[in-house]
C-alpha cells in the first residue's frame, strides 16, 4: 500500500511546482508493489496515458547534459581506448578508458555507455559521437531490431557487440536520449578532445606492453 500522506510534509509550493513528478513516481510505485494484477494493469494503463499527457511537462525536471563520446583503436582489433566529456551548465567532466585487445566499434558503443551511467539520475542527453554505427543503429531502430531477433540482423548473420548494445539499451531507457552525428576529425573542439582521451589511452595501453 501507498503512503499517500509521504507527501503531505512537503510545502504546498514545492508540491504544485513537482505535482508532474510526485504523481508519475507514485503510479510507478504502485506499479512495482501491487499484488493485485488487476489493479497492477490499471496502474500501468495510467501510467501510459500520464506518460501521453504528461511527457512534455515531465521532461521540464530534468537536467539537460551535453555528451560527447569517442572511440579509437590502434590495429583492428588492437589496443583500444575511449573518450567522454559530459557538459552541464558550463561544467565538463571527462572520462576515459580502454582495453586490450578490442575493436573500434567497441570503443565507440564503450564511450556511450560509460557516459550515460556517470549520470546520477534520469537527464536529458543531446549525445554526440562521429560513430556511424552507434547513431544509426539506435536512430534507425536497427539496434532494437537486432535484439527482438535475438541479435541476429535481418540477413541471419549474428549482430556483433550484444553485450553491449544490451548495456546501451538499457541506458536509453532509463534517460532521455537525442543522438547526433558530427563528422569526426573535421575541427569539432568537444570531438577533437575525445578523440585525444581516447587515443591517449590506448596508447597508454601499448606502453604497459613493452
Amino acid at each position: 500500500r501507498i503512503d499517500i500522506g509521504l507527501f503531505c510534509h512537503y510545502p504546498t509550493a514545492f508540491l504544485k511546482k513537482n505535482s508532474t513528478l510526485i504523481i508519475y513516481y507514485t503510479l510507478s510505485a504502485w506499479v512495482n508493489q501491487a499484488q493485485n494484477i488487476i489493479f497492477r494493469n490499471i496502474a500501468l494503463k495510467a501510467i501510459v496515458w500520464y506518460n501521453n499527457i504528461e511527457i512534455a511537462e515531465t521532461e521540464k525536471f530534468m537536467k539537460h547534459v551535453d555528451i560527447y563520446t569517442d572511440g579509437a583503436c590502434r590495429g583492428n582489433p588492437g589496443s583500444g581506448g575511449w573518450g567522454a566529456i559530459l557538459v552541464y551548465l558550463g561544467k565538463e567532466r571527462e572520462l576515459s578508458g580502454g582495453e586490450n585487445p578490442t575493436t573500434n566499434n567497441r570503443m565507440e558503443l564503450t564511450a556511450a555507455i560509460k557516459a550515460l551511467e556517470a549520470l546520477r539520475e534520469p537527464c536529458d542527453v543531446k549525445l554526440f559521437t562521429d560513430s556511424k554505427y552507434l547513431c544509426d543503429a539506435v536512430t534507425l531502430g536497427w539496434a532494437d531490431g537486432w535484439r527482438k531477433r535475438g541479435w541476429k540482423k535481418g540477413d541471419g548473420k549474428p549482430a556483433l557487440n550484444a553485450d553491449l548494445w544490451e548495456e546501451l539499451l538499457g541506458l536509453l531507457k532509463k534517460h532521455n536520449v537525442t543522438l547526433e552525428w558530427v563528422k569526426g576529425h573535421n575541427g569539432h573542439p568537444y570531438n577533437e578532445r575525445c578523440d585525444s582521451l581516447a587515443t591517449a589511452y590506448a596508447d597508454s595501453l601499448i606502453k604497459q606492453q613493452n
